[in-house]
């Protein structure tokens, strides 16, 4: 008997080891999940800069070859041309 009893008190202290582990990972895991968000914010936040960078980059190259800069003539006309067909796009659709 007790033999048995010494087996069921082993049982009990590996389970109330394994709910403290258990209780432990659950917490790391919540502090990984909310790391995680902070860490994909502040990369959709990097990548908006990165797009608003771009954009105001192409629009100083576009300026500078419009003020005579030889280096992007041709990029500068195939820009120009995109944006006339989008004004006749857009008068188009005002139009209708």
């Amino acid at each position: 008997m007790s033999e048995l009893v010494d087996i069921v008190d082993s049982l009990e202290n590996k389970i109330s080891k394994l709910l403290h582990q258990l209780t432990l990972l659950q917490q790391t895991n919540l502090k990984l999940e909310e790391e995680l968000l902070a860490v994909k914010n502040d990369h959709e936040a990097t990548t908006a800069s990165v797009v608003e960078w771009q954009e105001k980059y192409n629009s100083l190259k576009l300026a500078s070859t419009m003020l005579g800069s030889d280096t992007n003539k041709t990029e500068a006309k195939l820009k120009i041309n995109t944006l006339i067909r989008e004004l006749d796009h857009c008068i188009v659709q005002l139009s209708e």
